[in-house]
C-alpha cells in the first residue's frame, strides 16, 4: 500500500495535481497543433513530437499510475479499465496520425488532429474526475525522487 491518510506530504507529492499539470501542457500542445502553430511552422514535425509524447504518456499511466491507483483504490478498477480502452483507441488514432504525417496533405491531418483533440479532451476531463483525488493520497517515496514517465511534461 502507497496511500498517505494525511493526504500528501508537500507540492511534490501531490502526484494528482502533477498529472493535471501535465494535461495542461499537452492540452496547450494539442491546442497549438489544431491551430497549426508551434514546431517552426512544420505541423507534420509537431504532430510526430506531440503523438510521442502522448504515447510515453499513456504508457506511463498504464505501467505504472493506474497499477499503484488500482492497487490502493480496487473500487476505481471499472474506471481504470475504462481509461484503459481509452488509451487503446487513441493509440490507434496517434498511429493513423503518424503514418499520415508521412505523407502530403496537410488538410486531412488537420482533420484527424482536431478529431483526437476533441477526444483527449473529454478523456482528460474524465481521468481527472475519476483519479486526481486517490493520486493525491499517494505516497511513493521514489516517484518524489524520479518522476515517472506520465508525471513528467516535455517542453
Amino acid at each position: 500500500m502507497h496511500t498517505s491518510h494525511e493526504g500528501p506530504v508537500g507540492r511534490l507529492a501531490a502526484f494528482g495535481n502533477q498529472l493535471v499539470e501535465v494535461h495542461l501542457w499537452l492540452r496547450e500542445e494539442l491546442d497549438r497543433l489544431v491551430a497549426g502553430e508551434g514546431g517552426g511552422g512544420d505541423l507534420r514535425a509537431h504532430c510526430l513530437a506531440f503523438c510521442s509524447a502522448l504515447e510515453r504518456h499513456h504508457v506511463g499511466e498504464d505501467t505504472r499510475g493506474f497499477p499503484a491507483v488500482e492497487e490502493d483504490f480496487p473500487e476505481l478498477g471499472p474506471a481504470l479499465e475504462l481509461l484503459r480502452r481509452d488509451h487503446e483507441m487513441i493509440a490507434g488514432i496517434l498511429a493513423r496520425l503518424a503514418a499520415m504525417a508521412g505523407r502530403p496533405g496537410e488538410e486531412r491531418l488537420a482533420g484527424e488532429v482536431a478529431g483526437l483533440a476533441a477526444i483527449v479532451t473529454s478523456h482528460f476531463a474524465y481521468e481527472e474526475r475519476t483519479i486526481v483525488e486517490a493520486l493525491n493520497r499517494l505516497d511513493i517515496p521514489e516517484w518524489r525522487e524520479d518522476p515517472p514517465e506520465f508525471l513528467r511534461v516535455y517542453g
